[in-house]
């Protein structure tokens, strides 16, 4: 009998012991797994060049132990729904006016971290070739989001098409409008869709960026007029949150997208749709 209870507490002493060597294993596995999800670092994105920016920062990231995992979604919503959720710890996609109005929106802290470009955008026509052409009433296509729409109001007005407000800068509507000489139709159309105002034919002028023009087969070198005079706000911007602007995380993400390998690649393969901005 004595014999048998020794071999129980044996037993017992062995299970015990494998019982704490599992979880010690169980915590080191752990353990390893956090410090390896917290070098992971979650961009959201919606379309090249931005994406292909994320990318490129990743490779320079992963040199210093840092992985830059891009979710790529498909409007200008979603990339800046997972960051204010905490589902993505930064964005690129945006300018800083497009953010601000999301935040205003939506109640979010998204905060601007660093400009990387501007954008080359302007006007294209599938019909006129100068802007003498263009005929009374015709119609202009515009974004109708309110920081683009200004912005397109701005460059149109720089060409002498229209008179805005002294003073309005970029932050113009159609309905502050003080001259309109040619008689000019709006048509505000959602920004991912202005390409497809391109080929309507009452259409004369369309407002774009190189991104989405692009599906077309265009560029900016094919607008009927660019932007003159480039405002740094919409350069397009590294996007966190108020709670971990100031995270490692960001830190690495920021220095790998401001580094000079994507410099160089946006000098070497973008130079006629934008411009670097750091």
């Amino acid at each position: 009998m004595k014999k048998m209870y020794i071999g129980f507490l044996s037993i017992l002493a062995a299970t015990a012991l494998v019982a704490c060597g599992s979880n010690g294993a169980s915590t080191e596995e752990s353990s390893a797994t956090s410090t390896s999800e917290d070098k992971v670092i979650k961009v959201a994105g919606q379309a090249p060049p931005m994406t292909d920016v994320v990318k490129l920062a990743a490779e320079v990231a992963a040199e210093d132990g840092w992985q830059i995992e891009l979710v790529q979604v498909n409007d200008n919503v979603a990339y800046n729904d997972m960051v204010a959720s905490g589902e993505a710890d930064a964005s690129f996609a945006q300018h800083q006016p497009f953010m601000e109005a999301y935040n205003e929106s939506k109640g979010a802290n998204l905060v601007a971290i660093q400009p990387i470009y501007d954008a080359k955008v302007g006007f294209y026509s599938r019909e006129y070739d100068s802007i003498d052409e263009i005929p009374d009433g015709a119609t202009i296509a515009i974004p109708d989001d309110a920081s683009n729409e200004g912005r397109a109001l701005a460059i149109l007005a720089e060409q002498g098409l229209i008179k805005m407000p002294d003073g309005i800068g970029v932050n113009g509507t159609v309905k502050d409008i003080e001259e309109n000489p040619k008689n000019f139709e709006w048509l505000q159309v959602q920004l991912l869709n202005l390409s497809e105002a391109y080929d309507e034919p009452e259409v004369a002028l369309v407002y774009n960026y190189p991104t989405y023009i692009a599906k077309l087969g265009l560029k900016p070198a094919d607008a009927l007029f660019l932007e003159q005079n480039a405002d740094q706000p919409f350069a397009f911007q590294l996007v966190a949150r108020e709670d971990n602007k100031d995270s490692e995380k960001i830190k690495a993400l920021r220095e790998a997208m401001t580094s000079d390998r994507v410099r160089e690649f946006l000098e070497k393969e973008h130079s006629d749709t934008l411009v670097p901005v750091f």
